[in-house]
């Protein structure tokens, strides 16, 4: 080892001395070091350069909260449903049931990667593949595109049929033994491999195993129903905003549907009902989500000389259900990824995004903008990566998915901010909704989830295309938690 390769005492000390020779370096010191970098780095001028109003904006329900779990991925899906729903409907307020997928998820991507396992039992551990096999057999994260695979398959349910539970609010245990017991069947199976056992057998092994997982699965998290009850009550007629009415398309109303006593107000909630009895989780999902989660394409941004614009992209090994395929995209240029999330929110529908949530963000104050979180002039350098080179190194690939409810347009119809919808709880942002600068915008957020009807032809013609397979280690887009 040369002397021009370890940092010396001498350079050291030359580092200090010019350190503390600028008083810009001291004050900037005193602040980090007593409240913390983002906190020191804040801009109170970019802070007040982001109002919270929004030309077009979309009134959605409650506020949810994915709490310490990586589910952001469904929570930004269910979210984008829910609005379609309560708006169709005519309700106040909804919430899908997030463990409901929660649990066939964790199902889906055990048996996916088992298959996976049997699929390169000649693989050595230490490739590259078997690794990108093995880092999370079951881990929480995922895309819209698994989503949807599960509601397919599974469907959806309200959230009073299936709560929250211990093991769905914070994963971290169940899915460290799940995780564990997965990789030693994965261990199991290669042997057997090794030992001469027919695929046949080895087929046999893996459906015995996967009775070890659904048990774990129940008892983490409680089964889920095959059939469940919903009432849900409606908004008084003064009270619509142009949707629906409930007693116009619901099968099925209470008597308190009816009209209000002549005595006058009698205490009792006089809205109309929605009422079903014993409907199973496809019935629900056929007959009150008015979408079809199969009418939507994943489009990306990713500028890198690896991925031309004008493809569709295909990502190995990247299922949850083995049957419904790898994660796909379409990658676009910049303007035609924006212009699409202007219309859909223009035209009143809301959209689930992935981005890199940590990036030039301030969670309590829900801000995601470089001119308010100014490190640059903190640790007084320039941070240059643009987009492409972020996504190249791995310093910015998408790991939250959230749901972008609202945009405000300038004088030429541009965007100049974005209204987002998080799965932090309320106390988290300005009640539990961020605002993001064009620019942050442009350089962070990965992935958008585009009605078709929302897409020019081109585009559209790029998603029937036949698409180029890329390996799940290339630096574009990562599961969302």
């Amino acid at each position: 080892m040369t002397d021009q390769s370890a940092v010396n005492i001498e350079q050291l000390k030359d580092y200090s001395r010019a350190f503390n020779a600028d008083r810009a370096n001291l004050v900037a010191a005193n602040a980090a070091v007593s409240t913390g970098v983002l906190a020191a780095a804040t801009d109170y001028q970019g802070m007040r350069s982001l109002p919270r109003d929004f030309s077009v904006e979309l009134k959605q329900g409650s506020i949810t909260n994915q709490e310490r779990s990586g589910r952001c991925w469904m929570f930004a899906s269910l979210n984008t449903l829910r609005y379609e729903l309560m708006h169709h409907w005519n309700l106040e307020d909804f919430e899908f049931s997030e463990t409901y997928l929660f649990f066939w998820d964790a199902i889906e991507k055990s048996n996916t990667y088992l298959e996976y396992v049997l699929q390169t039992l000649d693989e050595p551990t230490d490739s590259r593949v078997f690794e990108s096999i093995n880092a999370g057999p079951s881990d929480d994260g995922g895309w819209w595109q698994m989503f949807a695979a599960l509601v397919n398959k599974y469907a959806l349910v309200p959230k009073s049929a299936y709560p929250e539970s211990a093991n769905s609010r914070d994963s971290d245990a169940f899915k460290q033994y799940l995780n564990t017991k997965l990789r030693e069947f994965a261990a199991d199976l290669r042997r057997r491999h090794a030992a001469g056992e027919p695929m046949d057998a080895l087929c046999a092994t893996k459906r015995d195993d996967m009775a070890t997982v659904y048990r774990i699965c129940a008892i983490a998290l409680g089964e889920p129903p095959a059939t469940f009850d919903f009432l849900a009550r409606v908004k008084d007629d003064d009270d619509t905003d142009g949707a629906g009415k409930a007693d116009d398309k619901a099968s099925t109303t209470s008597e308190a549907g009816q009209a209000k006593s002549e005595s006058g107000e009698s205490g009792k909630d006089e809205r109309k009902q929605i009422r079903e009895i014993g409907i199973t989780p496809m019935e629900f999902y056929k007959k009150y989500v008015p979408v079809d989660v199969n009418d939507f394409v994943t489009i990306s941004n990713a500028p890198m000389s690896r991925t031309p614009f004008g493809r569709r992209y295909r990502i190995r090994y990247s299922a949850n259900v083995i049957e419904a395929g790898d994660m796909e995209f379409v990658n676009v240029p910049l303007e035609v990824f924006k212009k699409a999330a202007v219309d859909q929110i223009a035209a009143g529908h809301p959209i689930w995004f992935a981005c890199d949530c940590m990036q030039f963000a301030l969670r309590g104050e829900g801000v995601f903008d470089r001119d308010t979180v100014r490190v640059d002039q903190l640790f007084g350098t320039e941070f240059t990566f643009d987009k492409a080179d972020g996504l190249e190194y791995g310093d910015r690939p998408s790991n939250h998915a959230m749901t972008l409810t609202g945009v405000n347009l300038d004088e030429n119809g541009k965007p100049n901010r974005w209204k987002i919808e998080n799965s932090w709880g309320k106390d988290n942002g300005k009640d539990g909704y961020y605002v993001a600068s064009d620019a942050w915008f442009d350089q962070f957020v990965t992935e958008l989830i585009i009605r078709k009807d929302m897409l020019d032809d081109a585009t559209l013609a790029v998603a029937q295309s036949e698409p180029v397979e890329i390996e799940p280690w290339e630096p574009l887009t990562r599961p969302c938690r």
